[in-house]
Order: structure tokens, then sequence, then C-alpha cells
């Protein structure tokens, strides 16, 4: 829909009147207000349009004052027609007081043809026409004279048909656009490339509730580069013309208030009179405002509904200054506050926060595509090229707005060779934008423990820092709460571990903080370009005796296997290890022992990935060659020891019974390892890796903390008598002979890998293990049916007995009814993989989905008895649905995809969408709902 030169003039006007409602919905009967009012509602809010709700006010034969006041203070009005819109009288007259307030105020009017022909409303004709005709019965001439006028005239306006959409959501959405548009008349096109923003101002919407009476304070927070001003700038277009008086406050505002006045007293009162005055200056469109004192904003804005937006804001001063309190300002006022700093917000008592996140990949990609094409997705031959120069921005949009922009109209050899510098060094602008937040550090040691992470601590865990730095007076609590607040880093919770994580791009602007210490590489704090390492330590025999104090040594490589020559040039000279080290990592190390002046008191962590060590005192990582290890009790503070695939190791020492702090014991594929020592009871053991030890019969009483055991492809047949594992929540048992050990498992188990076993069904007692997530019974070959106990298994989400020709027949018992689910409100999510089962009866299972949520089976084609069908990478199919079906509170639905791995490779495929008019403005369904499918060579079914 477009407006007329004429149109747009007299709405002109109308929007010049001080209207208090974006919107006034003009419809009638339940079966409109619960399905499409309430989605077009909802979608309304989400962008921000402010709406009348009749909260079903009681409606009689005249017009309600209150709808009167509503309709001439709406600057549009969208009226609704159904099939019963003209069996209300109070509906005609509330069009024809519409119509009126469209001649006199040239008010904006939207017809939408709810399932009926604009023809029959124009003219008053078919079921409509019936309708209207009894309404009309006892009436006068002149009452039945204006409702026809107004239908008639109301029918001729271009609107909205529903028949000519292929499904509400789509039309919903058009209409909310459309109505958008024409509120904002000359719409800023300066965001209109901002991938995601719609879903970011539904997050604001929710947060502001714009209909509370409440003063309201909301602040957004992120780190640089996000989009934080983006999302306030579409804000402060969208809200300024509900609010009586309305600013947006920039750095460049903040900073012209305060330029006249010394940096060195933050709290100087003058300057805050001054900033104050500027405020209200603009605030209230008034050249000259005197402030002599810091009340006047309250005595000036106190009866006022001001909208209030503060950008970039990192002075507490400021934001006390210009915004004090809810009691400051008038009923219904909103201020936000942009920061990158949270305790800004937290100082100032702003409870209601929006933090901006990273965008999915999907999402950063189409943010790059914008930027680089100017289209959301990459022009053939440039996915692969597009998708690499993306994750190098980490999502950043920043970081992928710059890209693209770089990228811009560039051939595909361009992009091929601009690839290798991508990795050596932060673009100018992008670090420029990141720096802001550290500069920002007051403390210099929270400065040292941002390098510290960004150089070498990025991806571990808050207890291994505090144990990597705590020889360095750090307060690592503090320093991380801080970090956190400035949007430097961020903690991600992962099941008993809290790990820190530092995007990659702040990573590397700390690391060319680092580079600039010195054009001297030995002089900087760190050394972290290989070609330096080099560099400083060539004098092989002496290198680490001037380096006292050095605390992290990590020598890496990704392939120790073809680079050792490269690494190591020490040769037999090298005798000396700094005595301070916390971590010690010599991937490749070519000599059969360790100095032997080094002591590991303060070792906190050890890899010898690669090595040709045969003896020393502490844990390695591969080194195949290792035959023994010596006394390991001086090495408490040990966490983590991997031994991993050290294929000539027989027993391990008696002395790890004194590793008290050791959460993670890995003895993976230790071939012809035969003896672990008694009394090994590790009161902090939580990991206990033993796969592959073939040889490896008994089993010794250990920790009861802990939480995942590894037995798989061991000789164990069964545990000691006295052993508890009441804290176990993951068993693996795969290709191991015993059966017998479950015995000594409680109940409270969680995940079990019974994969390549010779079981022939599935064990009766899986059903006393009620707390089981995932079963895993892949390469059974014995396996020839399979049943399972669904009612007992409440926490089940996937079961997988792939790989196995011989299994002919799976049951689910005793699994719910519809009408059982529907009165427990429970909905099973259950995915059972059944890839290279040939033999099984796939229609059967099929017809259980009641309670599955996903099937996969191996096929090449969707079975028949699938009826809507379509082809393609991208196909889409409508399929008409009755509203009594999306009404039901359990309504549920099968799908069927096929995926090739030949034809659709995985890293492509984005997964099944399913919409529908009652999930509205094209939002898939939840996570458990929905299709996001990586296999390969078969096809999945789900239930919805």
């Amino acid at each position: 829909m477009a407006l007329s030169s004429s149109s747009c003039s007299s709405f002109a006007t109308s929007c010049s009147r001080n209207c208090v409602y974006d919107v006034f919905p003009s419809f009638s009967g339940e079966d409109v207000r619960v399905t499409f009012l309430s989605h077009f509602l909802k979608e309304l809010d989400r962008k921000l349009i402010t709406a009348f709700k009749d909260n079903e006010i009681k409606r009689s034969l005249s017009l309600d004052p209150e709808l009167q006041h509503a309709i001439k203070n709406s600057r549009i009005v969208v009226v609704v027609f159904y099939r019963n819109y003209a069996s209300s009288s109070w509906c005609l007259n509330e069009l024809v007081e519409i119509m009126n307030c469209k001649k006199k105020f040239g008010q904006m009017v939207i017809p939408v043809f709810y399932g009926l022909d604009p023809s029959h409303v124009r003219k008053q004709t078919g079921d409509f026409g019936k309708i209207f005709e009894e309404i009309c019965h006892n009436k006068t001439e002149e009452v039945k004279s204006r409702w026809k006028e107004a239908l008639t005239n109301v029918a001729n306006i271009l609107g909205y048909h529903s028949v000519s959409w292929g499904n509400e959501a789509t039309m919903i959405e058009a209409i909310a656009n459309d109505i958008l548009d024409k509120l904002l008349l000359t719409p800023s096109k300066d965001f209109d490339n901002f991938v995601g923003i719609e879903d970011h101002i539904a997050q604001m919407s929710a947060l502001l509730h714009l209909e509370s009476e409440e003063v309201r304070m909301v602040g957004i927070w992120g780190s640089s580069g996000i989009g934080k001003t983006t999302i306030a700038r579409v804000l402060f277009g969208r809200l300024s013309r509900h609010f009586q008086g309305s600013i947006y406050i920039d750095r460049r505002f903040i900073s012209k208030s305060m330029e006249n006045y010394s940096k060195s007293n933050p709290d100087d009162y003058n300057m805050k009179l001054h900033l104050q005055e500027n405020f209200l200056s603009k605030i209230l469109d008034k050249k000259i405002i005197e402030v002599d004192h810091l009340g006047v904003v309250k005595g000036k804005l106190k009866d006022l509904k001001v909208l209030i937006i503060i950008d970039d804001l990192d002075d507490q001063v400021v934001l006390d200054t210009l915004v004090g309190g809810d009691e400051w300002f008038g009923p219904r006022s909103r201020v936000i506050v942009i920061t990158k700093d949270k305790q800004i917000l937290r100082g100032h008592g702003i409870k209601c926060i929006y933090e901006v996140g990273m965008p999915s990949e999907n999402l950063a990609l189409r943010m790059f595509c914008q930027s680089a094409f100017r289209q959301n997705y990459p022009p053939v031959g440039f996915m692969e090229l597009a998708t690499v120069v993306a994750a190098r921005a980490g999502g950043l949009p920043l970081g992928l707005n710059i890209l693209g922009s770089c990228l811009r109209a560039r051939n595909k050899k361009y992009w091929v060779d601009m690839l290798p510098t991508l990795g050596k060094g932060l673009d100018g602008k992008i670090e420029k934008a990141l720096r802001v937040s550290y500069d920002g550090l007051e403390r210099k040691e929270h400065q040292v423990l941002f390098r510290h992470i960004a150089c070498f601590l990025n991806g571990d865990e808050i207890k291994n820092i505090k144990l990597m730095l705590a020889d360095s007076e750090l307060n690592v609590d503090i320093g991380l709460e801080t970090l956190v607040d400035k949007s430097l880093v961020r903690i991600i919770q992962s099941l008993d571990t809290n790990i820190v994580e530092m995007h990659c791009l702040v990573e590397e602007m700390g690391k060319e903080i680092v580079r600039a210490q010195s054009d001297e590489p030995g002089e900087r704090e760190f050394l972290i370009d290989s070609k330096d390492v080099c560099d400083v330590l060539e004098d092989s025999t002496t290198a680490f005796k001037g380096m006292r104090n050095l605390r992290f040594l990590n020598m890496y490589t990704k392939k120790w296997d073809h680079e050792k020559e490269v690494m190591w040039r020490f040769g037999e000279g090298f005798d000396y290890l700094p005595p301070k080290l916390r971590f010690l990592r010599l991937d490749g190390y070519p000599m059969k022992c360790m100095p032997s002046n080094f002591c590991p008191t303060y070792l906190v962590k050890l890899h010898m990935q690669g090595s040709m060590l045969e003896k020393l005192w502490e844990g390695v990582h591969r080194s195949r060659n290792l035959k023994e290890i010596p006394n390991l009790s001086m090495a408490t503070n040990l966490e983590t020891l991997n031994l991993a695939f050290c294929s000539s190791l027989v027993e391990l020492p008696s002395s790890i019974q004194y590793l008290n702090k050791l959460k993670k014991l890995d003895v993976t594929f230790c071939e012809i390892l035969e003896i672990l020592p008694t009394g090994m009871n590790l009161e902090s053991l939580e990991r206990f890796t033993l796969k592959g030890c073939s040889r490896l019969k008994s089993f010794p009483d250990i920790s009861t903390n802990i939480s995942v055991l590894d037995l798989s492809e061991t000789a164990i047949e069964e545990f000691p008598s006295s052993l508890r594992l009441e804290n176990l929540a993951e068993l693996g048992m795969c290709r191991m002979k015993s059966e017998n050990l479950w015995e000594r498992v409680q109940t409270n188990i969680s995940e079990l890998f019974l994969t390549e076993t010779g079981i022939e069904e599935v064990p009766w007692w899986i059903e006393n293990f009620s707390s089981l997530s995932l079963i895993s019974m892949w390469e059974c070959r014995n396996l020839k049916h399979a049943t399972l106990n669904i009612s007992k298994l409440k926490h089940l989400e996937e079961v997988d007995f792939s790989g196995r020709w011989a299994l002919t027949e799976a049951r689910l018992t005793d699994s719910p009814t519809v009408e059982a689910m529907s009165k427990d409100n429970y909905l099973p999510n259950i995915l059972l993989k059944f890839i290279n089962c040939f033999n099984l009866n796939q229609e059967a299972l099929v017809e259980q989905q009641t309670v599955l949520q996903e099937l996969v089976f191996s096929g090449e084609e969707v079975p028949s008895y699938f009826t809507h069908q379509a082809t393609g990478s991208s196909s889409s199919m409508t399929i008409p649905l009755s509203h009594c079906f999306l009404l039901h509170p359990l309504f549920r639905f099968r799908v069927c995809t096929v995926v090739g791995f030949d034809s659709m490779p995985t890293s492509d495929f984005n997964g099944v969408y399913i919409h529908d008019s009652h999930i509205y403005n094209g939002l898939p369904f939840s996570p458990k709902q929905r299709q996001c499918l990586l296999r390969s060579g078969g096809y999945t079914t789900s239930c919805k």
C-alpha cells in the first residue's frame, strides 16, 4: 500500500495533533479477538506501535465515550471486517464515528477483510448483506443511510484481503510494517540493513512496558560494536512521537557540556549545573534555561511525560545529574541508558537491563552479507569464503560490517589473497572501538588480569585461573567481576564449572596491547607470536636462565608429529627450566628426561604431547614412550592428570593417592596398563576415563564423587563390593564383555553408553534409571528386539539403536495417551535413531509418534503416507488448517525430510522450519519443537 500526496498531507495534519494512540482497532466478535486480533496486537507491541485496547469494554447500543475519545486520539484506525461485523449496531456506529474523524482530521483508515469479499461490504450483499438487513430492521432511514455510506466508503479504501495472502502471519506482518511506515511518514533508512533489529526491538518493548503508568528506567548493556547504539537510535525514532518531550544524549552532547570544566574534578558543581542547563534547553526546545540549583530538572519535568535516551555512557556522575530518580519525571516517562559498564546501571539502581548478546552464526553471516553484498546471502561461489570471514569477526556486528565493507565489490581472487592477512591483527577501526572498555579500567591490576586472559587464559575455568595466578597478588574474583561489567569477558556456566570466555576480537586487541609494550619482544609481558619466541630463545643453553620469574611456558603445535624439527633446536644443552613455572607445555619434547634440577612445586598443569620422555616426576599427555611415573607426592596442586595414549605405561604409582585436588584422571588407550593402585580414594576426583585399557581387569575402591566414568573397551568384570558411585551421571560401557557392573551403579545416572556390546535386548534394569536422558546402543550386533517403558523414563531425550541390520522390532510400552499428556501438561521430547536398521518396520514406529519428538531412519525418499510433499533444498509448502486444530492445547502433526550427504552437505543444511497462523510473524517453533537436522544418508520424521 502507498499514500498519495493528498492523503500524506491530511495524515500529516492528523499526526500533528497530540494523539494518544498510534492505532485504534475496530472489530466485532470473540472469534476475531482470540485469533487475528490477538496476533495483530502482539505484532504491534513488538514494533513499539501503541494500540488502543478496549479490555473488553461492555458494549451497548450507544457508543461509549471512552471509545469516542480513543478513536479521535488515534493516528490510524484498522477496521477488521468479518462475516458477523454487521450484526453489531455498536460496530456500525463506531464505523460512522471513524469515517467522520477521517473526514474531519484526515485520520488514516486501513480496512482488513478477514475471510470476506470486499464487494460484499461495499454493496452490502451476500451473507454480510443479509446480516446487515437484519440489524437494520426497525431502524430509521437516517441511521441506515449513515451505516450504508460508512460501509461503502471504507470498502472503497485500498486495504488487505486475507484470501490474497498465503498465510495470516505474513499478512499481519505486512499490515504492521505498513502502519510503521505511515507513522514515520519519511522513515529513516539508516538501519534498514541491520539484520535482526526487530528481535531487539521486541525484547525492549517487553522491558519498557509502555502501557504502564510508572516511570521506568531501562539499561542496554553489551560490548563495544555489538549494536547498542543502533538499537537505541531505532527506539528513539519509533518512540519519541509518544512523549511530550524527548532527547537523545550522545557522547558529543556530554563532552560539549563538560568541555570547559576540569577533568580532575568530575564532581564539579558548576559543571553539573551547566550539564542540566543544556539538557533542559534541548528537551524543552528552549534556547536559554538558567539552572541555579540541581533541583531544577525535577521542577521542570515532574509533570511531563518524557523520553530520555543516554547513549555510550561511561560516567556515573552524568547519569546521576541528568536523571536522578523516578520522581523527577511525569507518569509513563521512560529513561533508556546505554553503556558498556554494567556497574553504572547497578550504581543508579537500574535493575531492568537488556543484555545485547552475540548473533547466531546464521544471523552473523546474514549481517556480513548485507555489508559485503547488499543482500542476505552470498553470491554463487562465495559461501565458503563468506563463512570464513564472518567467523573471523566472531559474530561482532561492528567487525562484520567493517570487514564486509572492505571486501565489497571485490573479486574472488582478492578475497582469497586477503584471508591470510585477516589473522595477523585487527582492523584499526575495530581496535579503536574495542579499546575504549580496556582504557576505562581504572585499576591497573584489572588491566593486568585482562592481558593475562587475552594472552594465555581465555577459555579456562575460573578455578584454574585462580591457581595460575595464586602468587600474583591479583584479586581474580573482583577483577573478573569488573571485566564482566565492562563487557570485556563473560562467564559461561557448564555443568559445575565456570569458564571465562573472551571474544576473539577482544582477545586480539589484548595481544596488540602487549605487542605495543616494546619493539624488543624479550621486554614484553608475554611472548605470543612464534617468530618472537624463536628469536628470544635462539640461544637455547641460556635463554631460560634469565627468566627466573617465568610462570607460563606454552610451546605447542597442532601437528606435533610434523613439526618437531621446527619447534626444537635445543639439543643436549637444554638443562634448565625456571623454578616458578605454574604451566608447562612442551609438545614434541625430544629428550628422554626433563632437566634434573627442575622442581614442580609451583606447577599446576603439565602437558607433554608427543614427547620422547621415558621417565619424569609429573603427568604427561600422549607420551607413547613413557614407561614409569616417579613420585607425584610433591605435585599436590594438580587438578588434571592426562596420561592418554601412553601405550608403554604398565602401572600408576601409589603416590597418586596424595593428589587430593585431582579432578580429572585420563588413561585412555594406555593399552598395557594392568595395575591401578589400591587406596586410591581421591576425594576431589570427578572424571575418570579408562577407555581402551584392554588389559585392565580390576577396578579400585575410588572416589564416590565421580560423575563421569568411562570403562569402554576394558576387561573389568566387577566393582569392589564396598564401592558406591552415588554421584555418577554418565557411564561408558562400550565394547565390554561384562554386563554385571550396573549393580553397583546408583539409579540417578543420566547418560548410559552400551555401544558395541553383546546385548540381545534392552536390559530390563534400564527402567530403574529414572533419570536417564541418553541411551546409546549403537552397533549392538545381537540386538534384534528393542522395548522401552516410556512411562518410567520421563527424562529420556535420546535413544540410539543405529548401525545394526539385525534389529527388526522396536516398541514403546506404556506410552501416555494424548488425553493424559494434555491433562498432565506433559509433552515428551524423545529422539530415536535407527540409522542403517533396514529390516525395521518403520511405519509402525511412526504411528507411535504421539510420544516422540523425532525419528531418524535410513532411506532414500519420503514415505507415501506423508501426503503433502515438496522437493528442493529450500522448498516450502502451504497446508490449510482449521482454527479448531490450532487452538487445541496439544495440537501436533508429523513432518518428514530427506537429507542426502552427497546432495546436501551438513554444513549448508539449516533445518526444517514450520510456521502457521497461530505462530504468527514467521517465528519458528521453540527449540524443542524446531527441526535442526544434520543427518547423513537418511531421513527423519518428527511429530510436532
